[in-house]
């Protein structure tokens, strides 16, 4: 098992590093129209007929993401006043997920529908783990209870794949339709794209990993 997490965690840097070179890479490689991440987001979505969505900037590097609950596009410094392929790639995206939302997307769903138990779990579910690992041959339930909301967040992962692999397809179907992208910078678009999903595949496998390894804990003990 640490040999398996050993390699997560170098095939993590690695996509970690090729993304943001790929961001870097392709920031440098202007929109022909001059259209900024700002306003290839609000054209995304009015084209969609979305209007009830606030485009805002927010701080940070690659921290970008669609918030349901005030319905707000949030786009990092990076992105919303930059004019790149990258920018636009991102900022599409991100309203990719919007038109989700206003569609009704299935998995976007399940995946909100998720989202309060997720809250508890990430407050409490290492000190639940750690406090069952500790008590396990005196209250093995508590390991149990432990390993329950981890799966949780397990699944929460790999709920997310399609949702953010969705909103790409979405994003790049439309950036090549309105001609925002085409040709060498639509390919770059696709895979700047490509390189942040793989961020995801690499944590669902990763969660999938920590999961199982405190599965075979409990396992273990009630073999004993």
């Amino acid at each position: 098992m640490w040999l398996i997490f050993i390699l997560i965690a170098i095939i993590s840097w690695l996509v970690q590093s090729n993304l943001q070179k790929k961001f870097n890479e392709y920031s440098k490689v202007p929109l022909s129209n001059g259209m900024t991440g700002k306003d290839v987001a609000v054209k995304m979505l009015h084209d969609h007929g979305i209007y009830d969505v606030q485009v805002i900037s927010i701080q940070g590097h690659l921290t970008d993401h669609f918030n349901p609950a005030n319905k707000t596009v949030n786009l990092s410094e990076s992105v919303y006043n930059a004019n790149g392929v990258a920018a636009a790639a991102v900022a599409a995206h991100e309203c990719g997920h919007a038109v989700q939302h206003a569609t009704a997307y299935a998995p976007l769903k399940m995946r909100s529908a998720l989202v309060p138990i997720i809250s508890f779990s990430s407050r409490w579910v290492s000190w639940i783990l750690l406090a069952g690992i500790l008590l396990l041959n005196v209250f093995p339930e508590l390991l149990l209870i432990g390993v329950i909301l981890f799966g949780v967040s397990t699944l929460f992962s790999f709920i997310t794949l399609p949702v953010e692999i969705n909103a790409s397809q979405r994003a790049l179907a439309w950036l090549e339709k309105s001609n925002i992208t085409y040709g060498q910078t639509q390919e770059q678009a696709k895979s700047a794209l490509k390189s942040a999903a793989y961020t995801y595949v690499v944590a669902a496998l990763s969660s999938l990993a920590t999961l199982i390894y405190y599965l075979m804990i409990f396992l273990g003990r009630r073999r004993d």
